[in-house]
């Protein structure tokens, strides 16, 4: 066993419901398991835990309730910025002057955690029921396997907000090329079985049948050799980069700025608000106006002689 300690979790649960599987549960569901800065340090507290229990070969994702997840959390609740003490990257300053700051906590946030995540190591297997849209994608993504439930389905919402996919842009790798720019032009849903077809995930089972198939399959992996799961994992992940994948993924995270800051130019705001909800709307905007306030005293500070 690991002589790590897991600290108390508010947002995530941590299982061991077999022999040699870990299953991490998201447990937001009364916000559809929205993914914001307690929930992905909690994800990665548990996950490198997992990782260093001796016990541990395969690791389960699942989120409670009737969905995955629904994407990044934009309600403004919890603290809109990492602490330098959570931080798993160097890049600081989130609360740095002009796109600085935005540019450091997204890379942090959303890119580089969710690139630690995809290289864990240990086999990984998501197990997703409902929506799956935006950031939730891409935390199916981090994983080796996905197994669904037959009423899963997947939305790229982000051309509706003017945006040109999620930060962590694994759609092409996941989907195929053109696919992958049909979902992106339309925004429309993917279905489990249109998923599965496309190779983007393994399995479809009915949902009553989800929790017991993917602990059945992880077990059946975790009976294997510890190290030759992780070398064959290597291997794979390894393939898979000499393509070009990560090199690829840079550049659209750079894209995926760039349509920031055009959002700003046009509409004042880091998305184009204009086809969403008007719930949404305003509760961006309060968002918004909370990351102002939030960013004057830092500003100042970093102004000051």
């Amino acid at each position: 066993m690991s002589s790590m300690s897991l600290p108390q979790l508010r947002e995530i649960r941590y299982e061991t419901p077999a022999r040699h599987v870990a299953r991490i549960v998201l447990n937001r569901p009364e916000r559809r398991n929205a993914q914001g800065v307690v929930m992905t340090y909690e994800l990665d507290r548990a996950f490198r835990h997992a990782c260093h229990d001796n016990d541990i070969h395969v690791i389960v994702l699942a989120g409670a309730g009737d969905h995955f997840c629904a994407g990044h959390d934009l309600s403004g609740i919890e603290p809109l910025w990492p602490t330098p003490e959570e931080s798993i990257g160097l890049w600081g300053q989130y609360q740095g002057p002009g796109w600085e700051g935005s540019y450091a906590r997204e890379r942090e946030l959303y890119l580089d955690i969710t690139e630690r995540w995809r290289n864990a190591p240990k086999p990984t297997v998501a197990e997703v029921q409902g929506a799956c849209v935006a950031g939730g994608n891409m935390l199916a993504w981090a994983c080796d396997l996905i197994v669904c439930a037959d009423d899963a389905r997947f939305k790229d919402n982000t051309a509706d907000m003017a945006m040109p996919g999620a930060e962590y842009f694994a759609h092409p790798w996941e989907l195929g090329v053109r696919k992958a720019k049909e979902w992106l032009f339309t925004c429309d849903w993917l279905s489990a079985a249109e998923a599965e077809k496309r190779g983007m995930v393994n399995h479809v089972v009915p949902r009553a049948e989800l929790t017991n198939f993917t602990l059945e399959l992880a077990t059946r992996i975790a009976q294997k050799d510890r190290f030759a799961l992780k070398l064959i994992k290597e291997a794979v992940n390894a393939a898979q980069d000499a393509m070009g994948r990560r090199q690829a993924m840079s550049v659209s995270f750079a894209l995926h700025q760039v349509a920031h800051l055009q959002n700003m130019l046009l509409h004042g705001f880091p998305i184009d608000l204009s086809k969403l909800h008007p719930h949404l709307q305003t509760a961006l905007r309060e968002y918004q106006d909370k990351a102002r306030r939030e960013e004057q005293p830092s500003n100042a500070s970093a102004q000051s002689p």
